[in-house]
């Protein structure tokens, strides 16, 4: 039986780049082996998303082997007229399968009226099969992707036979106020980390709540949505004209 909240989907392209913060000291960037869990959520972000809700992401299949390859690009110097050339470290002819599903935000009880479990499951299933709402970048603009559904366990994955392969730290997300659950989470930004570990080709995420490696980033307000955010039909058809509308 299909859950209402919940989509599967394929995402993939010719690279990649989900950075390492530690290798971006100097300049250079570096890929993790396999995507983090706010590259994915901004990617299901992408093909649907509003302040209602908030998408949690379940589980991520690797469907192709990790290949890397690096490239010399030429960054822009906004302190000096010289030219520097940095290495970036891509991983090359990605696929993911990718289970997430939604849940209401708590934090925005302005919009408790707009918690409508049906209609929002329709759209997201409509908006991934036209490809997404936005633009799919998998970590970075300059790696474009492409999305469409799928089912999570269908096709040959190339670690479906390998048992186990765990990774060390590594950035599991960001928390941004309005989707904060702890009470220190509050009023700021926060990164998270953890240590994966993939099973057959599949890695399952902890919820962002679970991880227990955090860190204060900066202090940051939520942004609270009222009438003035919302236009209607009637409105709309003012401003621009009914044919424009239509």
């Amino acid at each position: 039986m299909e859950k209402m909240n919940r989509i599967e989907f394929k995402v993939y392209g010719r690279r990649a780049l989900f950075s390492d913060p530690i290798t971006r000291v100097g300049g250079e960037k570096c890929s993790y082996q396999i995507p983090t869990y706010q590259a994915l959520k901004g990617i299901t972000e992408s093909i649907y998303w509003k302040p209602t809700l908030v998408w949690y992401i379940d589980k991520v299949r690797i469907m192709k082997p990790i290949r890397t390859e690096s490239q010399g690009v030429r960054p822009i110097e906004y302190t000096t007229d010289k030219n520097t050339l940095s290495l970036y470290t891509y991983l090359r002819d990605v696929e993911y399968h990718v289970q997430a599903h939604f849940e209401w935000n708590e934090n925005r009880p302005e919009l408790a009226h707009d918690r409508d479990e049906n209609k929002h499951f329709i759209i997201a299933k409509r908006m991934l099969e036209r490809g997404g709402r936005r633009d799919i970048f998998l970590g970075t603009r300059e790696c474009q992707g492409y999305a469409e559904p799928c089912a999570f366990m269908e096709g040959q994955g190339a670690y479906d036979d390998l048992d186990e392969l765990s990774y060390g730290p590594m950035v599991h997300g960001l928390t941004y106020p309005d989707e904060a659950r702890k009470p220190d989470e509050h009023g700021c930004l926060t990164v998270r980390f953890w240590q994966p570990s993939m099973k057959h080709g599949v890695i399952t995420f902890i919820r962002p709540e679970e991880c227990r490696m955090i860190r204060k980033v900066n202090e940051m307000k939520t942004k609270t949505f009222g009438s003035y955010n919302f236009s209607t039909v009637d409105g709309l058809q003012y401003l621009f004209g009914r044919d424009e509308v239509i």
